[in-house]
């Protein structure tokens, strides 16, 4: 058993396998917390990992692959999950979140769907599965491009009430748009935001604290890290400051995935989960979990340490 993790060392399953968990996203469920990201080798696309620690991960399942069963919905959508004139006849899923409705019992995922050939983006398109359970065979119902708009790096979030937001990269990443989901999460409602319009934002990952929100993102540069950026808003819906740096110049090596809030006996913790991406071998790519601190107006703060600890019953993030 691990009992502390070295920030951008090889990660190993319980089994021993390396994990593969990439631009990923992580969802609390009858005690588990389940870790969904890319998992590009062999004819997977999506797999999932549990724990209840956050130290030790078990492989569930590949959740999503070429062999997927596909099932129309109702908009109409691509439903292809290979690609004949793409490497290796796949596509390209990319940043899988996951989110649990109550409303349809259902777990709901949404990525950034491109056709898999070689530095072909040009789909830009959002992508969604469902399963009536976390860790099982996912049914994929397609893409398609949100209003007809553009979209790659992506994220969502979830309110307390339910309500669910799709947040990702338009117009050539040139800005964030903000959809508010429509009740099934099987849709984009309306358009509520275009953020940061001209800022090349991508990456985009989200926590709320003490009613305000905050928003990450980090600039684009293809492989390369770079600066990464915060904003924060009294509301999804609501008016979002200016951007403000975190980080070194290169956030630590890192680029924004998702963010784990803690609630445990002793303290609150926000952990930012990132990706150390390995240009050269994109299955070499590592992870990094770093805590964000806040000052007394709250503004967030995060600084880099090589080796941690987590404990979820007292909510405390220790580098040691």
């Amino acid at each position: 058993m691990n009992t502390k993790i070295e920030n951008g060392a090889i990660w190993l399953d319980t089994n021993g396998n390396v994990i593969h968990a990439h631009g990923g996203h992580m969802l609390y469920n009858d005690g588990f917390y389940y870790w969904y990201g890319e998992n590009r080798t062999s004819n997977n696309y999506v797999s999932c990992y549990r724990s209840t620690d956050l130290m030790n991960w078990e492989f569930r399942n590949n959740i999503l692959t070429t062999n997927s069963n596909t099932r129309e919905i109702r908009i109409v959508t691509d439903r292809k999950l290979k690609n004949v004139d793409g490497l290796n006849g796949k596509v390209n899923i990319e940043r899988p979140k996951v989110l649990y409705n109550n409303k349809t019992k259902k777990f709901v995922m949404w990525a950034h769907f491109e056709n898999g050939k070689d530095w072909d983006y040009t789909c830009a398109a959002c992508a969604i599965a469902t399963c009536d359970t976390p860790d099982g065979d996912f049914v994929y119902h397609g893409n398609f491009n949100p209003f007809g708009y553009m979209s790659r790096d992506c994220t969502l979030w979830q309110e307390e009430d339910g309500t669910a937001y799709f947040i990702s990269a338009a117009r050539d990443n040139a800005d964030l748009h903000v959809y508010k989901l429509t009740d099934d999460y099987m849709n984009t409602d309306c358009l509520v935001h275009k953020l940061w319009q001209g800022e090349y934002r991508e990456a985009p990952a989200l926590f709320k604290r003490d009613n305000k929100y905050y928003m990450f993102s980090s600039y684009c540069t293809g492989w390369s890290p770079n600066q990464c950026k915060y904003a924060i808003s009294n509301g999804i819906e609501k008016q979002w400051s200016m951007l403000t740096n975190i980080g070194d110049d290169t956030t630590y090596d890192t680029q924004p995935a998702f963010f784990i809030k803690i609630v445990g006996s002793k303290c609150e913790s926000y952990i930012y989960v990132s990706d150390r991406w390995d240009a050269k071998d994109y299955h070499n790519s590592r992870y990094v979990f770093l805590p964000v601190t806040f000052d007394i107006s709250g503004n967030p703060n995060m600084e880099y340490g090589k080796n941690f600890t987590v404990d979820v019953n007292t909510g405390e993030f220790k580098f040691c």
